[in-house]
């Protein structure tokens, strides 16, 4: 049984604590704590009543329900007091002071399982009880004043309220364990921040451990023969948690109708003894000082009863959660616990995550035994992929056609290379199962495999296929169609498309790392789109495909940590998207803004094509399009000739800027020249096209055209040398978009044609 006891903790003007037990039978005899520090007082009551429980067959559960803290102020008269007259005759003279002081006095209430309330003013030992709430501050008066009556100053010094006061709760749990009607042992609190990892229900979440009979077989042996905690060591998506629910599954076979006779009873055991939980679940709803540490002996005496093992999905939440620091995490507190094998656990941890917990908390992965889970040979992949879908065909009616393991295998080694397999290759194949029963298809083929791929990842087919062939020349034609008058970087795209169709780029960097220099205005963004949409652009969520991040944002001192996430450890926007979706275009707009620190962790990113936090995660930019932007040298012209002027020396501007370790990580420095009025009219007529096929025109099935007048107005009005295109967009916006939305909503067009022209005014109109 567990018991809860208020306690009242106080700090002295020396910095010292006293903890006053509340609740208690015993509460006459004051029993108390003193120490350095919270913990060490609150420790010391439940040492006490721990022992009283178990040498005190009388003693009962406190009758305090929802006790609750609160101080009042008291005025209270002092005195002084006189000896006058002669030895024989003596009399005691009393003077009151003139003046009242107000004394806050601190006050527990709570009501009783009676229905009668209790008060108690510890610091002044005064203890009474009271029936109706509204009286409690005029009793508190009266005690307070009829106690300290008579005092003098000085006297009444000794009960001024201490420098910080406030109530706590500890929880003392019994010996007694709890049964249900067949007198099977109860879990409640393991029950509530854990679930029975052996359950059917459970165990259908996780694919079988298929070519793992070694691994399986010897964690079985760790678990039971040496009754050790143990790490499940390897890369995501190996398999460690189909490893661990497999050996469960075996271990707990051999357990059903265990029982043991105690109690003048048979007891049975649970089924159940691995349960799977996470930090994050064990400290949900904990408010108080010490409630998830409560709640954590709690779990392990529950355990203890049922000779109970408890599984971690990740050995780095231990460390993290429970404290502001490793040495206050959850894992720092099991750590004696394990040690000395009172508790065992099953974690499942990375090489780089077990390195962190090292860093973090010295001594606690040496608690552990530790299962290496190697990663798969091409073989087993296969092989595991092929029982996988023979799995699949036997509980579903589709059937699997030949070469489609194959395919899958090729697909994601080519794509995604940083993948461990099985991993997400069978979360794959099973989703493809599944959607293909549900469409009550009869087959799962290749051709369905390359489209949920392209679903997935947005690739676009001719990248999957290899019989489909891309020219250099229509590649470029299709940039140059979307980007006007900047050869040079359609160039550039162009070459990076046909570079990744041949397979020929680094697997261990970024798909590309470019640096766009020039103008504002002249297209560095919407190449940067552009880009995005050609590679990313053919699945779910294609206009989600770019991350961009203003670096402006990230120039004070400390951004290179925000970059990656915030202080208590979570990841950042930019890590939670890439984790999600790492087939993206990323775009550090105006780098050269951001602060010097976080160059050094974009070297990382460039070189590896990897970001690693504190914590030793790594994220992957493997199948990433990298892409910064700059103004760098833009504000300066060259002459040459008589009087000529020709770009600007981008390069010896980025060199100078940038040191050269990390402009030598860049693949390619992409100038951007400035826009002529030429370029400026054909953008104008690129612009007009897209605003043709909005939804608005669309549904009202109405047909945008214009004159070659309004054309070359509008480019005229729109053009400026110094801010490129931007003020295009302006001008169409306020002179077309505007007043064409008018005429919609007020003339409710349908089936028309509206034509934009050019009046004698020199005004735009539209007819």
């Amino acid at each position: 049984m567990a018991y809860r006891y208020p306690v009242l903790i106080w700090q002295d003007s020396a910095n010292l604590y006293t903890a006053r037990l509340l609740g208690d039978e015993d509460s006459y005899f004051a029993v108390a704590g003193f120490g350095e520090t919270k913990d060490a007082v609150l420790q010391q009551l439940k040492e006490y009543l721990n022992w009283a429980f178990e040498n005190q067959d009388w003693r009962a559960a406190p009758d305090c329900q929802d006790p609750k803290f609160i101080e009042f102020r008291v005025d209270v008269r002092t005195q002084y007091s006189q000896q006058t007259g002669p030895d024989h005759n003596r009399r005691t003279r009393v003077y009151p002071s003139d003046d009242t002081f107000p004394l806050h006095v601190a006050c527990v209430y709570w009501q009783q399982e009676s229905g009668t309330y209790f008060c108690t003013l510890p610091l002044l030992n005064i203890e009474f009880y009271y029936y109706e709430p509204k009286t409690l501050r005029s009793l508190v008066t009266t005690y307070v004043q009829e106690s300290l009556k008579g005092l003098t100053p000085q006297q009444l010094s000794y009960h001024l309220p201490p420098k910080s006061i406030e109530l706590e709760e500890i929880t003392i749990q019994t010996q007694k364990l709890k049964f249900n009607n067949e007198y099977e042992i109860e879990v409640p609190t393991l029950s509530n921040i854990a679930d029975p990892l052996g359950e059917r229900n459970r165990r259908r979440q996780f694919s079988k451990a298929y070519e793992r009979d070694k691994e399986v077989q010897d964690l079985i042996l760790r678990l039971t023969h040496d009754k050790a905690s143990v790490i499940l060591l390897g890369e995501s998506g190996v398999g460690k948690t189909a490893i661990l629910a497999e050996a469960v599954m075996q271990i707990e076979r051999s357990l059903i109708n265990e029982s043991v006779e105690d109690y003048g009873f048979t007891t049975k055991f649970p089924r159940h003894r691995y349960w799977l939980t996470n930090g994050a679940r064990i400290i949900a709803g904990m408010q108080y000082l010490g409630q998830w540490e409560e709640r954590c002996e709690f779990v392990m005496r529950e355990l203890s009863s049922i000779d109970g093992v408890l599984c971690f999905e990740n050995l780095l939440a231990m460390v993290k959660v429970g404290g502001d620091n490793a040495n206050d995490s959850i894992a720092s507190f099991f750590l004696p616990f394990i040690q000395r094998g009172e508790m065992r656990v099953v974690a499942e941890a990375t090489s780089a995550e077990l390195d962190a917990c090292r860093r973090l908390l010295p001594g606690f992965a040496d608690a552990f035994q530790i299962v290496q889970i190697p990663t798969f040979t091409r073989e087993k992949a296969l092989s595991v992929l092929d029982l996988v879908a023979a799995a699949q065909e036997r509980n579903l009616s589709a059937k699997i056609t030949e070469g489609v393991t194959n395919l899958i295998y090729r697909l994601f080694t080519r794509f995604l290379p940083y993948q461990t397999f099985p991993g997400k290759t069978v979360s794959f194949l099973t989703e493809l199962c599944e959607r293909t029963t549900v469409e009550k298809k009869k087959e799962v083929t290749q051709e369905s495999v390359i489209k949920q791929f392209i679903k997935q990842t947005g690739l676009p087919e001719l990248f999957l296929r290899d019989e489909i062939s891309l020219e250099y020349e229509d590649a470029l034609k299709e940039f140059e169609r979307q980007i006007i008058g900047q050869t040079e970087a359609c160039k550039v795209s162009a070459n990076l498309v046909t570079t990744f169709k041949a397979g020929l780029n680094d697997p261990t960097r970024p798909i590309g790392v470019f640096l766009f220099c020039g103008p504002t205005g002249v297209g560095k963004t919407e190449m940067a789109k552009a880009i995005s949409r050609f590679f990313f652009g053919h699945g779910e969520g294609a206009n989600e495909r770019m991350i961009r991040l203003d670096m402006s944002e990230y120039s004070t001192h400390g951004s290179a940590f925000r970059l990656l996430g915030d202080a208590s450890g979570e990841p950042s926007d930019l890590i939670r998207k890439i984790r999600g979706q790492p087939f993206s275009v990323v775009l550090f707009d105006e780098v050269e803004k951001a602060d010097p620190a976080v160059f050094d962790v974009l070297l990382g990113l460039f070189d590896e094509g990897r970001l690693t936090d504190r914590f030793g995660r790594v994220t992957n930019f493997r199948s990433a399009v990298v892409i910064m932007t700059s103004n760098l040298g833009a504000d300066k012209l060259e002459a040459i000739g008589f009087g000529e002027k020709t770009l600007p020396s981008y390069e010896r501007e980025a060199l100078t800027f940038f040191r050269p370790e990390f402009f030598n990580r860049i693949d390619a420095l992409v100038r951007f020249g400035s826009l002529t009025q030429e370029m400026i009219q054909e953008i104008t007529f690129k612009e007009l096209e897209d605003i043709s096929k909005r939804e608005g025109l669309k549904k009202a099935k109405i047909k945008l055209s214009w004159t070659d007048k309004a054309v070359s107005f509008l480019s005229q009005k729109g053009f400026d040398s110094r801010y490129g295109a931007r003020p295009l967009q302006r001008t169409i916006e306020r002179l077309v978009v505007a007043p064409l939305s008018k005429i919609l909503l007020e003339r409710k067009l349908k089936d028309k044609e509206i034509l934009i022209d050019v009046n004698e005014e020199g005004k735009i109109f539209f007819k």
